[in-house]
C-alpha cells in the first residue's frame, strides 16, 4: 500500500519505508511520561548530530576550497547552530508533525527551537539508518539547498554574532557580557530583560520570551548605536 509522505519527507526527499523510524525520530522526550511511552527521538538525535556534521564538513571543504580549517568550523557552526537547524526544521514542517505530550503542548512544546533542532537531527539519523551516508548526503543538500545564501541569511539573522565581530578587533574576545536584569510572568510565560555591557558600559537591552531571545533582543539594540 502506497503511503502519502508527509511534508518533513517531501523536504528531505526521503519517503520512509520503516513508518516506526520516521514516528521515532518525530517523538518529543515528553511522550516518555505516557502510559505506555514510545521510544523517543534522543537517541536519533545523537546519531542525526554526527552525520550532520560529517555532511556539512564534507560540503564545506568543496564548497570554498581556498578557506583555512578555523573558516571551515566557524561556518559550519553557522549552519549546525541551534538557530539554523530550527529554522530548517520551521520550513520543512517538523514543528506541525512533532509529537508531544498534551502538557508540552500547551506550554508552547511546538514552536521551541531546541526540541525542533533534535528532531530535525533525529530525522537525519534515521535517513541515515535507512538509506545510508549518501541518502543522508542528499537529505543535508535538501534542506539547506546552495550554503552560501544560506550562510548569508544565518549571519544575518545572528545578531549576538555580529556584535561580537564588530567589539572583539578592538576589545579582545571577552569584552561582552549579557546579564538578566529583570523577569516577569508566571513559568510558562516568562519575559526576560537581557543587558549587554561592553567591560562595564552598558550597550543594549532588549526583552523575550528566553534568555537567548532577549540576550539576541539586547544585541540588535546595541548594533543599532555602535
Amino acid at each position: 500500500m502506497s503511503v502519502s509522505p508527509t511534508p518533513p519527507e517531501v523536504r528531505l526527499g526521503h519517503v520512509f519505508r520503516d513508518r516506526a523510524l520516521l514516528a521515532q525520530a518525530l517523538t518529543h522526550p515528553s511522550l516518555r511520561q505516557d502510559p505506555a511511552p514510545p521510544e523517543t527521538n534522543q537517541r536519533l538525535e545523537f546519531l542525526g548530530d554526527a552525520v550532520l556534521q560529517l555532511v556539512l564538513t564534507e560540503e564545506l571543504f568543496t564548497a570554498f576550497p581556498g578557506e583555512r580549517e578555523g573558516e571551515l568550523s566557524r561556518l559550519r557552526a553557522t549552519l549546525a547552530n541551534g538557530a539554523c537547524l530550527a529554522g530548517l526544521a520551521r520550513e520543512a514542517g517538523v514543528d506541525a508533525a512533532l509529537r508531544l505530550s498534551a502538557s508540552e503542548e500547551t506550554a508552547g512544546g511546538r514552536a521551541r527551537p531546541a526540541a525542533l533542532a533534535d528532531a530535525l537531527e533525529a530525522l537525519l539519523g534515521a535517513v541515515f539508518l535507512e538509506a545510508g551516508l549518501e541518502g543522508a548526503r542528499r537529505a543535508v543538500q535538501a534542506l539547506y539547498g546552495p550554503l552560501a545564501p544560506r550562510l548569508a541569511a544565518a549571519v544575518a539573522d545572528n545578531p549576538k554574532g555580529r556584535l561580537q565581530e564588530r567589539i572583539q578587533p578592538v576589545h579582545g574576545n571577552d569584552a561582552l557580557r549579557y546579564t538578566v536584569v529583570a523577569t516577569e510572568g508566571a513559568d510558562h510565560a516568562r519575559t526576560y530583560t537581557v543587558t549587554v555591557f561592553l567591560q562595564d558600559q552598558p550597550l543594549g537591552t532588549g526583552r523575550g520570551p528566553s534568555k537567548k531571545a532577549a540576550e539576541e533582543a539586547a544585541a540588535r539594540a546595541a548594533l543599532a548605536v555602535t
